[in-house]
This record gives C-alpha cells, sequence and structure tokens, in this order.
C-alpha cells in the first residue's frame, strides 16, 4: 500500500511539473515602463494579431498599448525549457530581428533583442527606439 501510494504522489508531481513547463510560453505579457503587451503560445502558435488577422496565426506579437503598430514574432523555437529563439518583424514587413526571450520566473520574462534592426514603437508623433533588453512581467487579469 505504502508503494502504491507513493507512486501516486510521484506521479502527480511529475505531471504537475510538465504542466507548469507546457504553459511558460503560453501568456499574456506586459511592461509597465515601455507601456507594451504582449501574446504568445509558441506550443501551438496560433495567436491573432490585433488588426492583422490577414497575416494568419502566428507564435505571438509585442505591441505599445493603444496603437496599431504590432511587431509580430514570425517564428519561434524552444532552445530548453526556459528559453526561445525568435524572429520578429515589424507590421510591414520592412524591418526584423533575432531575439530571445527567456523565462526568468514563473511571472518575469526577458526579451534581448540580438542581430537585425531596432525594436521601435510611436510615442507621440515620433518612434521610439526599445532598449535591446526588455522584462515583461506576466498579466494576472484578463
Amino acid at each position: 500500500m505504502k508503494k502504491l501510494l507513493l507512486a501516486l504522489c510521484l506521479l502527480c508531481a511529475c505531471s504537475s511539473l510538465y504542466a507548469q513547463t507546457d504553459s511558460l510560453f503560453k501568456a499574456k505579457l506586459y511592461n509597465e515602463e515601455f507601456d507594451l503587451e504582449a501574446e504568445i503560445n509558441f506550443y501551438d502558435n496560433n495567436v491573432n494579431v490585433p488588426r492583422m488577422e490577414m497575416f494568419g496565426q502566428q507564435p505571438g506579437y509585442l505591441v505599445k498599448s493603444r496603437t496599431s503598430y504590432p511587431w509580430i514574432i514570425a517564428e519561434a523555437e524552444l532552445t530548453d525549457d526556459r528559453s526561445a529563439q525568435l524572429v520578429i518583424i515589424n507590421d510591414a514587413g520592412s524591418e526584423d530581428l533575432v531575439a530571445t526571450l527567456t523565462c526568468q520566473s514563473d511571472s518575469v520574462y526577458v526579451l534581448k533583442q540580438g542581430r537585425g534592426s531596432t525594436m521601435k514603437v510611436p510615442k507621440g508623433s515620433k518612434w521610439m527606439k526599445l532598449p535591446t533588453t526588455i522584462v515583461l512581467k506576466t498579466k494576472k487579469n484578463d
């Protein structure tokens, strides 16, 4: 009986660990400092980019709140259980870059821009360059 109980406990623990890692890259994220929002699902690649439905479902996007100029995550490849290599393009397809998204904890992600264009978002009537490293947090309500 003890062996059966121990086996059931191990099975439950393993299945809950699997569920946690399988949902790390399925999230809604934000950055308060730059007023950014992001939605990702690197498992099913089934995110609809707002106002860009003609491109079909994508692995995700990043956009400044209340604007219609998203950066679309066109490709996402999990490099390990806590990191993904991304190919990101702007809404016009004229700029692209390679970036890495790393899950630091269950609620904190770090986006590091690599080679390619620098991400820019509208600010007033000008474009603001984003820093090469951006900390994103999960949205609790939505």
